[in-house]
Protein backbone atom coordinates (compact mmCIF):
# COMPACT_ATOMS: atom_id res chain seq x y z
CA UNK A 1 0.00 0.00 0.00
CA UNK A 2 1.09 3.58 -0.69
CA UNK A 3 0.58 5.31 2.64
CA UNK A 4 3.29 7.97 2.62
CA UNK A 5 0.84 10.83 2.05
CA UNK A 6 -2.03 9.36 4.09
CA UNK A 7 -2.95 11.28 7.26
CA UNK A 8 -3.17 9.28 10.46
CA UNK A 9 -6.50 9.19 12.26
CA UNK A 10 -6.63 11.04 15.57
CA UNK A 11 -9.26 8.62 16.87
CA UNK A 12 -7.04 6.30 18.87
CA UNK A 13 -6.06 5.35 22.39
CA UNK A 14 -3.22 3.33 23.88
CA UNK A 15 -3.78 1.07 26.88
CA UNK A 16 -0.87 0.26 29.14
CA UNK A 17 -0.66 -2.18 32.03
CA UNK A 18 -3.49 -4.69 32.39
CA UNK A 19 -1.66 -7.63 33.96
CA UNK A 20 -3.79 -10.73 33.67
CA UNK A 21 -7.08 -9.06 32.75
CA UNK A 22 -10.10 -11.04 33.77
CA UNK A 23 -13.43 -12.27 32.54
CA UNK A 24 -14.55 -13.25 36.02
CA UNK A 25 -17.80 -15.15 35.78
CA UNK A 26 -18.72 -13.63 32.43
CA UNK A 27 -16.04 -15.13 30.21
CA UNK A 28 -18.32 -17.26 28.07
CA UNK A 29 -20.80 -14.43 27.79
CA UNK A 30 -18.09 -12.11 26.52
CA UNK A 31 -16.97 -14.65 23.94
CA UNK A 32 -20.56 -14.94 22.76
CA UNK A 33 -20.88 -11.15 22.49
CA UNK A 34 -17.72 -10.89 20.44
CA UNK A 35 -18.49 -13.73 18.04
CA UNK A 36 -20.16 -11.20 15.79
CA UNK A 37 -17.60 -8.50 16.07
CA UNK A 38 -14.08 -9.81 15.81
CA UNK A 39 -11.80 -10.71 13.01
CA UNK A 40 -9.81 -13.08 15.21
CA UNK A 41 -12.19 -15.85 16.26
CA UNK A 42 -9.48 -18.34 15.36
CA UNK A 43 -7.45 -17.11 18.33
CA UNK A 44 -10.16 -18.18 20.76
CA UNK A 45 -10.72 -21.43 18.89
CA UNK A 46 -7.04 -22.36 19.02
CA UNK A 47 -6.82 -21.53 22.71
CA UNK A 48 -9.88 -23.57 23.62
CA UNK A 49 -8.94 -26.60 21.52
CA UNK A 50 -5.37 -26.58 22.82
CA UNK A 51 -6.49 -26.18 26.41
CA UNK A 52 -8.91 -29.08 26.23
CA UNK A 53 -6.22 -31.32 24.77
CA UNK A 54 -3.93 -30.42 27.67
CA UNK A 55 -6.67 -30.82 30.25
CA UNK A 56 -6.61 -27.14 31.19
CA UNK A 57 -9.64 -24.97 31.92
CA UNK A 58 -9.89 -22.76 28.80
CA UNK A 59 -11.12 -19.79 30.82
CA UNK A 60 -7.89 -19.81 32.80
CA UNK A 61 -6.08 -19.06 29.53
CA UNK A 62 -8.59 -16.34 28.74
CA UNK A 63 -8.14 -14.53 32.01
CA UNK A 64 -11.00 -16.34 33.70
CA UNK A 65 -9.37 -16.22 37.08
CA UNK A 66 -10.37 -12.57 37.53
CA UNK A 67 -8.09 -9.95 39.00
CA UNK A 68 -5.47 -8.44 36.74
CA UNK A 69 -3.65 -5.15 36.85
CA UNK A 70 -5.07 -1.71 36.31
CA UNK A 71 -5.29 -0.48 32.72
CA UNK A 72 -4.25 3.08 31.93
CA UNK A 73 -5.58 4.68 28.76
CA UNK A 74 -3.78 7.56 27.08
CA UNK A 75 -3.37 9.21 23.69
CA UNK A 76 0.35 9.82 23.10
CA UNK A 77 1.76 11.86 20.26
CA UNK A 78 1.59 9.96 16.98
CA UNK A 79 5.37 10.26 16.68
CA UNK A 80 5.70 8.07 19.79
CA UNK A 81 3.87 5.15 18.20
CA UNK A 82 5.46 2.13 16.54
CA UNK A 83 5.60 1.97 12.72
CA UNK A 84 2.85 -0.68 12.67
CA UNK A 85 0.62 1.45 14.88
CA UNK A 86 1.14 4.45 12.64
CA UNK A 87 0.34 2.35 9.57
CA UNK A 88 -2.83 1.17 11.31
CA UNK A 89 -3.85 4.78 11.96
CA UNK A 90 -3.16 5.74 8.35
CA UNK A 91 -5.50 2.95 7.27
CA UNK A 92 -8.10 4.05 9.82
CA UNK A 93 -7.81 7.64 8.58
CA UNK A 94 -8.39 6.43 5.04
CA UNK A 95 -11.50 4.49 6.08
CA UNK A 96 -12.82 7.60 7.83
CA UNK A 97 -12.51 9.67 4.67
CA UNK A 98 -14.01 7.07 2.36
CA UNK A 99 -16.96 6.16 4.60
CA UNK A 100 -17.63 9.85 5.30
CA UNK A 101 -18.00 10.32 1.54
CA UNK A 102 -20.34 7.32 1.26
CA UNK A 103 -22.52 8.48 4.16
CA UNK A 104 -22.57 12.09 2.89
CA UNK A 105 -23.82 10.89 -0.51
CA UNK A 106 -26.86 9.55 1.37
CA UNK A 107 -27.34 12.72 3.42
CA UNK A 108 -25.85 11.20 6.56
CA UNK A 109 -22.90 11.98 8.81
CA UNK A 110 -20.37 9.30 9.61
CA UNK A 111 -19.19 8.94 13.21
CA UNK A 112 -15.96 6.89 13.10
CA UNK A 113 -14.85 4.30 15.65
CA UNK A 114 -11.84 4.65 17.94
CA UNK A 115 -8.88 2.31 17.55
CA UNK A 116 -7.45 1.09 20.85
CA UNK A 117 -3.94 -0.35 20.92
CA UNK A 118 -3.02 -2.69 23.74
CA UNK A 119 -0.36 -5.31 24.45
CA UNK A 120 -1.33 -8.82 25.56
CA UNK A 121 -4.13 -7.69 27.90
CA UNK A 122 -6.51 -4.77 27.96
CA UNK A 123 -10.07 -3.79 28.76
CA UNK A 124 -12.95 -3.04 26.41
CA UNK A 125 -16.56 -2.02 26.80
CA UNK A 126 -17.35 -5.70 26.20
CA UNK A 127 -15.00 -6.92 28.96
CA UNK A 128 -11.40 -8.05 28.98
CA UNK A 129 -9.33 -7.81 25.79
CA UNK A 130 -6.84 -10.61 25.17
CA UNK A 131 -4.34 -10.79 22.34
CA UNK A 132 -5.43 -14.39 21.64
CA UNK A 133 -8.80 -13.07 20.46
CA UNK A 134 -7.22 -11.28 17.55
CA UNK A 135 -8.52 -7.84 16.53
CA UNK A 136 -12.16 -7.23 17.47
CA UNK A 137 -14.83 -4.56 17.42
CA UNK A 138 -16.86 -3.91 20.56
CA UNK A 139 -20.33 -2.56 19.75
CA UNK A 140 -20.89 -1.44 23.34
CA UNK A 141 -18.26 1.32 23.17
CA UNK A 142 -17.88 1.39 19.37
CA UNK A 143 -14.13 0.84 19.52
CA UNK A 144 -11.75 -1.48 17.68
CA UNK A 145 -9.23 -3.32 19.87
CA UNK A 146 -5.91 -4.36 18.41
CA UNK A 147 -2.72 -5.95 19.65
CA UNK A 148 -0.47 -5.31 16.66
CA UNK A 149 1.50 -8.50 17.37
CA UNK A 150 -1.40 -10.15 15.54
CA UNK A 151 0.09 -9.02 12.24
CA UNK A 152 3.19 -11.10 12.97
CA UNK A 153 0.89 -14.09 13.48
CA UNK A 154 -0.71 -13.47 10.09
CA UNK A 155 2.71 -13.61 8.45
CA UNK A 156 4.40 -16.42 10.38
CA UNK A 157 1.56 -18.78 11.32
CA UNK A 158 -0.95 -18.13 8.58
CA UNK A 159 1.38 -17.33 5.69
CA UNK A 160 -0.34 -14.04 4.87
CA UNK A 161 2.53 -11.50 4.68
CA UNK A 162 2.45 -7.99 3.29
CA UNK A 163 1.07 -4.63 4.32
CA UNK A 164 -2.35 -4.89 2.66
CA UNK A 165 -3.57 -7.50 5.19
CA UNK A 166 -3.18 -4.75 7.81
CA UNK A 167 -5.57 -2.63 5.78
CA UNK A 168 -7.95 -5.53 5.24
CA UNK A 169 -8.06 -6.44 8.93
CA UNK A 170 -8.73 -2.90 10.15
CA UNK A 171 -11.21 -2.19 7.35
CA UNK A 172 -13.04 -5.43 8.26
CA UNK A 173 -13.47 -4.24 11.84
CA UNK A 174 -14.61 -0.86 10.55
CA UNK A 175 -17.15 -2.88 8.55
CA UNK A 176 -18.59 -4.15 11.82
CA UNK A 177 -18.82 -0.54 12.99
CA UNK A 178 -20.78 0.30 9.83
CA UNK A 179 -23.14 -2.58 10.64
CA UNK A 180 -23.62 -1.17 14.14
CA UNK A 181 -24.31 2.44 13.19
CA UNK A 182 -26.67 1.41 10.37
CA UNK A 183 -28.68 -0.96 12.58
CA UNK A 184 -27.73 -4.15 10.74
CA UNK A 185 -26.15 -5.67 13.85
CA UNK A 186 -29.30 -5.13 15.91
CA UNK A 187 -31.44 -6.83 13.26
CA UNK A 188 -29.11 -9.82 13.13
CA UNK A 189 -29.08 -10.17 16.91
CA UNK A 190 -32.87 -10.05 16.98
CA UNK A 191 -33.04 -12.74 14.30
CA UNK A 192 -30.60 -14.95 16.14
CA UNK A 193 -32.75 -14.96 19.29
CA UNK A 194 -35.45 -17.01 17.58
CA UNK A 195 -33.16 -19.01 15.28
CA UNK A 196 -31.73 -22.48 15.63
CA UNK A 197 -28.01 -22.81 16.27
CA UNK A 198 -27.35 -23.55 12.60
CA UNK A 199 -29.52 -20.62 11.48
CA UNK A 200 -27.86 -18.34 14.02
CA UNK A 201 -24.44 -19.33 12.73
CA UNK A 202 -25.57 -18.68 9.16
CA UNK A 203 -26.59 -15.14 10.13
CA UNK A 204 -23.24 -14.73 11.83
CA UNK A 205 -21.43 -15.85 8.68
CA UNK A 206 -23.43 -13.32 6.67
CA UNK A 207 -22.31 -10.55 9.04
CA UNK A 208 -18.66 -11.49 8.70
CA UNK A 209 -18.82 -11.79 4.93
CA UNK A 210 -20.48 -8.39 4.70
CA UNK A 211 -17.65 -6.90 6.77
CA UNK A 212 -15.22 -8.48 4.30
CA UNK A 213 -17.13 -6.92 1.42
CA UNK A 214 -17.13 -3.53 3.15
CA UNK A 215 -13.35 -3.83 3.52
CA UNK A 216 -13.16 -4.32 -0.23
CA UNK A 217 -15.39 -1.29 -0.80
CA UNK A 218 -12.94 0.85 1.18
CA UNK A 219 -9.96 -0.38 -0.86
CA UNK A 220 -11.80 0.24 -4.12
CA UNK A 221 -12.67 3.79 -3.07
CA UNK A 222 -9.06 4.56 -2.16
CA UNK A 223 -7.34 3.27 -5.27
CA UNK A 224 -4.36 5.57 -4.74
CA UNK A 225 -3.35 3.27 -1.86
CA UNK A 226 -3.34 0.12 -3.93
CA UNK A 227 -0.15 -1.26 -5.41
CA UNK A 228 0.60 -4.29 -7.56
CA UNK A 229 0.09 -7.43 -5.51
CA UNK A 230 -2.09 -5.82 -2.82
CA UNK A 231 -5.26 -7.56 -3.97
CA UNK A 232 -3.49 -10.92 -3.94
CA UNK A 233 -2.20 -10.23 -0.41
CA UNK A 234 -5.72 -9.45 0.77
CA UNK A 235 -7.22 -12.54 -0.81
CA UNK A 236 -4.46 -14.67 0.70
CA UNK A 237 -5.31 -13.26 4.13
CA UNK A 238 -9.03 -13.92 3.58
CA UNK A 239 -8.25 -17.51 2.65
CA UNK A 240 -6.07 -17.96 5.73
CA UNK A 241 -8.87 -17.11 8.15
CA UNK A 242 -11.71 -19.09 6.55
CA UNK A 243 -13.53 -21.37 9.01
CA UNK A 244 -12.70 -24.47 6.98
CA UNK A 245 -9.02 -23.51 6.79
CA UNK A 246 -8.83 -22.92 10.54
CA UNK A 247 -10.66 -26.12 11.47
CA UNK A 248 -8.31 -28.13 9.26
CA UNK A 249 -5.32 -26.37 10.84
CA UNK A 250 -6.64 -27.42 14.26
CA UNK A 251 -6.75 -31.06 13.08
CA UNK A 252 -10.53 -31.14 12.78
CA UNK A 253 -12.84 -32.09 9.97
CA UNK A 254 -14.63 -28.94 8.77
CA UNK A 255 -18.23 -28.83 10.02
CA UNK A 256 -20.20 -26.28 7.94
CA UNK A 257 -23.00 -26.02 10.51
CA UNK A 258 -20.49 -24.69 13.04
CA UNK A 259 -19.01 -22.02 10.79
CA UNK A 260 -19.33 -18.46 12.09
CA UNK A 261 -17.14 -16.52 9.65
CA UNK A 262 -17.47 -18.32 6.33
CA UNK A 263 -15.27 -20.57 4.25
CA UNK A 264 -12.04 -19.40 2.67
CA UNK A 265 -13.78 -19.34 -0.71
CA UNK A 266 -16.66 -17.24 0.63
CA UNK A 267 -14.38 -14.75 2.34
CA UNK A 268 -12.32 -14.30 -0.81
CA UNK A 269 -15.48 -14.00 -2.92
CA UNK A 270 -16.99 -11.18 -0.87
CA UNK A 271 -13.73 -9.30 -0.40
CA UNK A 272 -13.26 -9.50 -4.17
CA UNK A 273 -16.83 -8.24 -4.75
CA UNK A 274 -16.21 -5.17 -2.62
CA UNK A 275 -12.87 -4.60 -4.34
CA UNK A 276 -14.41 -4.83 -7.81
CA UNK A 277 -17.58 -2.79 -7.25
CA UNK A 278 -16.78 -0.23 -4.55
CA UNK A 279 -20.50 -0.23 -3.82
CA UNK A 280 -21.75 -1.11 -0.31
CA UNK A 281 -25.18 -1.85 -1.80
CA UNK A 282 -23.58 -4.88 -3.48
CA UNK A 283 -22.62 -6.29 -0.06
CA UNK A 284 -25.98 -7.88 0.73
CA UNK A 285 -24.72 -11.19 2.11
CA UNK A 286 -28.04 -11.96 3.81
CA UNK A 287 -29.90 -13.04 0.68
CA UNK A 288 -31.10 -16.60 1.12
CA UNK A 289 -30.07 -16.78 4.79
Amino acid sequence: MRLDDERESSNFEVQRGGGGGGFGGGGLGLIGMLLGSRFGIFGIAILVVGALIMGVNPLSLLGGGGGGGQVQTEQPNVQELTPVQRTSLQVLGSTERRWSEIFAANGQQYAPPTLVFYSQNGMSGCGAAQSAMGPFYCPSDRKIYLDTDFFNEMETRFNAPGDFPIGYIIAHEVGHHIQTVTGISDKVRAGQKSASEAQGNALQVAMELQADCYAGVWANRDKNLMEAGDMEEGLRAAQAIGDDTLQKAAGRRPVPESFTHGTAAQRMEWLRKGLSTGDPAQCDTFKGV
